[in-house]
């Protein structure tokens, strides 16, 4: 048995539970840790400092709202956290590399790898309230939640993905990408 499990909570449970969590959250949790960190050691640790506190705080998960919310906000506060501590203003690229499927057109492989990265880059530009809005967005996230995470209002959140929106199809219209 693990010691800090709460009271009628196994061990195994737990671990099943966060097990499920990392495999179902994971890829989206790298990437909200992409928006927090540039360099990619630090980016490791920001992750691993977010699973770890995903760990201690299972127990004190009390359904008061959805499991993905908690995830995210549990993250999005270890993100700042970071941020703060290294005072860093700027992100490193979302994952870029997806599996080429057999047969696939080499280059449209690429041109689609290249939007992507355009499209990260110009996220990367954004102000950091806008790039949180946004990132949670395109993670599937409903204003609601988006809200929840970041400890904002509906309205608010709605504000800021206008915004980032706008910006981005400025950005990517610029470059003649848009």
């Amino acid at each position: 048995m693990i010691e800090d499990v709460a009271p009628g909570v196994m061990a195994d449970e737990r671990a099943a539970r966060y097990l499920r969590i990392v495999r179902d959250l994971g890829p989206a949790v790298r990437r909200l840790a992409l928006t927090y960190e540039r360099d990619d050691g630090r980016r490791q640790d920001l992750e691993q400092d977010i699973w770890l506190a995903l760990w201690q705080a299972l127990p004190r998960f009390r359904g008061e709202c959805s499991e993905r919310t908690f995830v995210f906000r549990l993250a999005h506060n270890r993100g700042v956290s970071h941020a703060h501590r290294w005072r860093i203003r700027k992100t490193e690229e979302l994952e870029a590399s997806a599996p080429v499927a057999s047969g696939a057109d080499p280059e449209r492989t690429l041109a689609d790898r290249q939007r992507r990265e355009h499209l990260q880059r110009a996220i990367r530009q954004l102000p950091l309230g806008l790039r949180q809005a946004i990132v949670l967005g395109l993670e599937g996230l409903s204003h609601r939640e988006i809200a929840e995470v970041l400890g904002i209002t509906e309205g608010n959140v709605a504000v800021r993905l206008t915004r980032a929106r706008a910006a981005l199809a400025g950005a990517l219209r610029a470059d003649g990408e848009g």
